[in-house]
Order: C-alpha cells, then structure tokens, then sequence
C-alpha cells in the first residue's frame, strides 16, 4: 500500500512492474538505440549547448533525477511500445527520404527571385504594358499556387529573405508595419523554414515531496503519449482490483451483521469506514498519472503559436483553481498546470502581433522566458485564484516574431525590444511597391492564391484579374504603384467570388469585381458615403457663373470617399486689430495652413488689413470638422476673391497645400477627390503639379473633368477667377511681388498631406 502514496521517486513510471526481461528484448532494444543515435548523428544536428532527448532517451529533471522509463517498467505493454518506437523512428526515417526526395530547393536556395508563373507562358514583348505583365492565361486557374507559404509572400521582397536568415540562424524578428501586409504570413512561413529538431513532449508528474511543486520531465515526441497511457492502464489496473476488494469487504461486513444480528447502523458505518479508506488510496494512485502537458507527437514541422492578444495565463502558463485543496478531495496539484503558448512553440515559432497590447510585467517575465528557454508555470490570471502551484521550469526554446504598427514600439518594454534587436532582426514592412511586369504576375498569383485558400470560390477569369490589379493601383495612392495592404484586397476578391458563386457561375467576372467594390465597403465608408448622400440634398448647386468670396473644396471622408467641401471668405471693417477668423470645426493642422495664407495675403495685398477682419467659413464640415491642409488654395482663392471683388468661377473645384511664399504642394487622396469634382458637376479640377502622377481616377470620369496641375498660387488664380482683365492684372501683380519665390527652384516638395 505504501508504493501507492508514499513512493520516494513518484516520476518513476510504473512502481510495481516485474524486473525480468528476456534477452531478446533486450538486445532488440540496444539494436533501436543505435539505429536513433546514428539517425540523430545524421539528420538531427544539434545546436551548440543543446540536449538532444533521442541521443541516450535520456529524462530531463531540474534536480538531476532520472526516474526509469514507463516503457521498460510494464512488461505486459512493453513489447507493443517498442514496436511503436520503432515504427516512428522507421517512419521518420522514410519521412526524411521522402522529403529530401520531394524538395526541390533548400532554404539556402530560396530568395526574391522564386519563380511565380512555372508552366504559364509569358509573352514579354507585351509585358511591360500588359495589365497582367504578359502572363497568357484565361483564368486564375491557369496559375499555379507554391506549396510553401515563403513562396506565397507577395512584394515584401526584404522581409521575406530576413524571415529566411532568421530562420536558418534562429533569430528574433520584429515586424512593423500597416495591417494586413502579410506579418503573420511569414511568421507561418518562419516555421515552415525552422531547421530540423528534435521536438519534445513535456509532462508534469506529482512530487510526493511538495505536492505543489510538480515535478517536470521532456521526453522526445510521440513518447509522452505512450508513457501516459502506459501509466493510466497501471492505475486502472489498481483501481480495478482495489474496487473488487472493497465490494468484498463491504459485503462480508454486511454479511456478517445480518448472520450475527449485530446493528445494522454500526455495519453501514464500517461499511461506510471502508468506502473511504479505498477513495482515499484511488486518489494516490491518480497522481502516478503524469499531466501531459505539451503534445508534439502529431507535429512533423516546427510548432507556430499565435499568442495575439492572449493574456498572462494563455501565454505563460496557468494554474487551474480547486476549490477542494484541503481533504484529501481535491485534484492532484499537478494534473491543475496548464501550458503557455511560450511552452508549446518549444522548438519553434512564438507570434506575436499589437505587441503593445501585453502589459509591462507580462513583457518582463517574456524576456525572462527569451533569455532563460525555460520558465516556470505558476498561476497567473484569476482562474488560478487561491493556487500556490509553481513548477519546475518547462523548456520554451522559441524563435520569437513580434509583429505590429508604428505605435507598437511606444508601449514595449526597452529591454525587450534591445533583446530583439541584440539577438534578431527589425523589418519595416512596406505599404507599396513599383508597379512592374514581374509584380503584376504575381498579383495574378495573389488571386489564384485566394482561390484556392478559400476552396470554395470560382476562379476568376482574366477581365476579373485586371480589374483587380486596376483597384490595386488606385488602392496604393502612387503613380506606378500597387498597394500592398492585401488583407483588405483578399476581402475584395472574396466578395467578388461570393456573388459569382451565388448565381452558381463557373468563373468570377469583371462585373462581380465591380459590384463587390461596393458591396465591401467598411462600416466607416459606409457611414461617409450615406453622410454625402444626405448632404447632396442641402448643399449648394454648382453653377456655370462666378460667386465672389466662394470656391469649391475637396476633401476626403472615411477611406475613399471624396467630398466637396464649399469655403466662403468675407472681408469686414476691424472692432479692433484686424484678424483672421476661421470657423468650421478646424482641427490643429487646418488652422495652421490658414496662418499659413494670411502670410501670403499680407505680402500682396494693397489692403490696409490691420482695420479688416477676414472670415473664412467652412460650409458643411458637418461634426468631424476640418483636419489637414489640403484646402489651403482653396481658402487663398477665396480671400483674394473678397478681398479684390474677382468672382471665382464656380465650375472649378480644387485642393492643394500652400506654403508661406506661395507654392502649391502635395496632398493625398487626389484622386477620390476629383471624382467627388466630377459627380458634383464641376467641368475642371486645380490640384498640385506634384500629384499629377497619382491620379488614377475612374474612366466614367476622364471625359468629364479638366484636370490642371498648378505650381503655385498665382496659376491657381489664374485658371479659378473670372473677369479676364480683373483677373489678368492681379496675377501680374501677385507674379511681380513674389516673382523670386516661384522663378527659384525650391527642390523636392515634401510627402503630401
């Protein structure tokens, strides 16, 4: 009985097996050993400091004890358990064949230049200007999908061979960058690219010494599974003949006092007596069943956890609460630890991504986890509450990638961050890149790829996969560009799939793409869109005559919305020292720019302004006010307008930044806005000469909109005012007072607004 409670090695997998083995066991054993140690020697290459389980199936414990092997100490489940041991090694075996058979490159091999069209023919005298880079295929069907996801990885051309030398060397990575990029696809990738190991299972036996203290062993993978079932069918065993015991003294004991007329209450209460005993020596024999605690005997890559937004417990390791610890009725300590994403990604891939969202202390004991590959489970969320379990420490060898936008290196903790770096790499993610022949095939392959990912879209035929590269460009803001935000671009082609599917058609048309623009609108877009369709009925109408002191703005609301956005100045006698008053909701960087025009209003006007005021109102900003300066010309155009009495003609919408000595320069969003121009019934559109090449608005618009591109003010007045000589003599008036701040070259204008 004392075996069962009392056992001075608890770890020991099966206290009561018989010692004798034949000697044809025993040397079928020794023959395996050899065979998995020059298996490792071969395939298995260690890391310099590292243990490797299958080298001697040697058990790891913290204070040095070996307890013996489950397998060995049960002679009844002895020989099926070598079989299986065999089996793997013989599988892993034909594994590693198959799979030096199959692969055609390495990591070593692997690079930006993986081909992306094998077997589709290109036609390269029509590839630089063919929407698909000279790709001839029909449909996305006709495109081949790689097997591994580093080969998947579109445009993020130096993250992906970054994550390839990580890998290889076992590096941290962090990833910053715009959602939607591909951050947790190369850290999927990463795992894939790990270099071989020998992954681990990991179990939590009951220490006898201090029950909450459980004791921690790592076996190689597969084993643990065995072990625990060997241990569970020597409990059940115990069980089995304890159970069969105790209905036999429960019933001599009733026996007995019935024939000797003894109490029938004293004989329910020894029965009871006994009944107790016996639950009592069934819980010993529970805590001989280790806990197992990380399972990798189905893993045949390096393991990729996904700890996004896991709290303390889920990342590091819990203790479940009992409310029974006292009595002898509660749950063995041992069989209450849970494991942490650090302690399943052991071997492999911990991600993390909005690494900002982690609190201080838990980023601390992650450092500790990083710097130690090892920590200890002890309770840490409030389901753990009352537990005063702390393990020994559980291996978490990991290859950490922290992944988020800008904001996510505010919150992080400097030491972790400095350990990244020390011991890793930091990659800025792009959001764009150059729109070339090579890239457009690949976009073709980004929509076989989403075919194929979702299973259960028609392919897309070849107008559709146009169409889509088209709102690719129009989605990266540049001339040139693509977007690279493909989260929400694999959204587009979903939707689009989803309506073709609907109608039951074999292939996804232009016109589904088409449609699934509108439809996939974000709740934000929506919300802008209804706003200016509610505006309309409100707003000014546009007329082919000039209005002094009024220009028509535009703005951008929600993603790509664009609106038109009146501004009205009005020039009034001074109470006091002029000033310039601007209503409309104007956010800092609005109420900037128009200091910014009271400058170049001061330097050219022959109006005395210190006995005016100057009012500049933005007409329906509605409650989101005025953010940016984008509409700096605008409010310029109107000042002058009232302040010279020159109509403004009110076919001409505009947008552009101004800086103090006149220039016109960037802003962004140019071409929603002139679309917002086009369906306002505006006949020309004055943006920036620098945005000339980001315009790629819709063709239902190029024939009903002038575009001219301006580089400073006075081109703005001259194409905006009406009244030819009015007109003709301000221009030249404002030309020979800052004829030096247009005539100079003034470089590169800056990013837009």
């Amino acid at each position: 009985m004392s075996n069962d409670t009392n056992g001075n090695d608890p770890p020991e997998d099966a206290p009561d097996a018989p010692d004798e083995e034949g000697e044809l066991a025993q040397e079928e054993r020794q023959g395996r050993e050899q065979r998995q140690e020059q298996e490792q020697e071969r395939t298995q290459p260690q890391r310099q400091g590292d243990q490797s389980p299958l080298a001697d199936e040697s058990d790891r414990h913290t204070d040095g004890e070996e307890p013996a092997d489950g397998l060995e100490s049960v002679s009844g489940e002895e020989e099926g358990a070598e079989d299986a041991t065999e089996d793997e090694s013989e599988t892993g075996a034909g594994n590693e064949a198959e799979r030096e058979e199959n692969d055609v490159e390495t990591v070593d091999d692997l690079g930006s230049t993986v081909e992306v069209d094998p077997g589709v023919e290109i036609d390269e005298e029509i590839a630089e200007d063919d929407l698909l880079g000279g790709l001839q295929i029909d449909s996305s069907d006709d495109i081949t999908v790689p097997d591994r996801l580093v080969d998947q990885v579109i445009g993020q051309d130096e993250a992906r061979d970054t994550i390839i030398k990580a890998a290889k060397q076992r590096r941290h990575v962090m990833m910053i960058g715009s959602p939607g990029t591909g951050k947790s696809m190369l850290a999927k990738a990463m795992s894939q690219l790990l270099p071989e190991e020998d992954l681990q299972d990991v179990l939590i036996y009951h220490n006898p010494d201090d029950e909450n203290e459980p004791k921690v062993r790592t076996v190689p993978a597969g084993k643990g599974r065995q072990i625990v079932d060997v241990h569970k069918e020597e409990a059940n065993k115990r069980n089995r003949t304890r159970t069969i015991l105790m209905w036999v003294i429960i019933a001599a004991i009733i026996l007995y006092t019935i024939l000797s007329a003894s109490s029938i209450i004293l004989g329910l209460l020894a029965a009871g007596v006994v009944w107790l005993i016996f639950r009592t020596l069934r819980q010993g024999t529970d805590t001989i069943v280790p806990n197992m605690l990380v399972d990798n005997g189905e893993q045949r890559t390096a393991p990729f956890e996904d700890a996004t937004g896991a709290h303390a417990g889920a990342l590091l390791g819990d203790v479940r609460h009992d409310p029974f610890q006292s009595g002898g009725m509660g749950t063995p300590s041992h069989e209450r630890v849970e494991s942490g994403s650090i302690h399943k990604s052991n071997k492999g891939v911990l991600f993390l991504d909005e690494m900002n969202t982690l609190d201080i202390p838990t980023q601390q004991k992650l450092m500790t986890a990083i710097q130690e590959g090892e920590f200890s489970i002890t309770g840490q969320s409030e389901r753990s509450s009352g537990a005063m379990v702390q393990t020994e420490p559980v291996p978490c060898d990991f290859v950490m990638v922290a992944a988020g936008n800008l904001d996510a290196m505010e919150n992080m903790h400097p030491a972790l961050r400095s350990r990244i770096k020390g011991y890793g790499y930091e990659v800025y993610m792009d959001d764009t890149i150059e729109d070339t022949p090579e890239m457009r095939r690949k976009y073709a392959r980004f929509v076989a790829q989403e075919v194929e990912r979702d299973g259960r879209l028609p392919p897309f035929d070849r107008e559709a996969v146009e169409e889509l590269l088209l709102e690719a460009r129009r989605r990266s803001g540049r001339k040139n560009h693509l977007t690279l935000l493909f989260r929400n671009l694999g959204g587009l082609v979903r939707v689009a799939g989803d309506i073709a599917r609907a109608e039951d058609r074999d292939f996804t048309t232009r016109d589904d793409v088409l449609q699934a623009k509108d439809r996939s609108r974000s709740i934000e877009q929506q919300l802008a869109d209804d706003y200016i369709e509610r505006r309309k009925d409100y707003e000014l109408e546009v007329t082919d005559d000039g209005a002094v002191g009024r220009v028509n703005g535009l703005a951008v609301m929600g993603e790509d919305s664009g609106i038109m956005l009146p501004v009205m100045a009005e020039i009034a006698p001074s109470q006091g020292g002029g000033e310039v008053i601007a209503t409309g909701k104007l956010k800092e960087m609005a109420e900037e720019s128009v200091q910014n025009v009271s400058a170049i209003i001061k330097k050219f006007s022959d109006v005395d302004l210190s006995e005016k005021d100057i009012h500049i109102q933005f007409v329906q900003a509605g409650d989101g006010g005025v953010d940016g300066d984008s509409a700096s010309i605008t409010v310029a155009t109107a000042v002058i307008s009232a302040l010279e009495d020159i109509p403004v003609d009110q076919s001409v919408a505009m947008t552009g930044s101004l800086s103090v000595r006149g220039d016109v320069l960037p802003v962004g969003g140019v071409t929603h806005k002139i679309e917002a121009a086009a369906k306002a019934g505006c006949t020309t559109v004055i943006i920036p000469k620098s945005n000339e090449q980001d315009v790629m608005i819709e063709d239902e618009y190029a024939e009903m909109i002038e575009i001219v591109p301006c580089d400073n003010i006075s081109e703005v007045l001259a194409v905006a005012l009406v009244g030819r000589p009015e007109t003709d003599s301000l221009v030249d008036r404002l030309k020979s007072i800052t004829d030096s701040a247009f005539d100079q070259p003034v470089g590169s204008n800056p990013s837009p607004q």
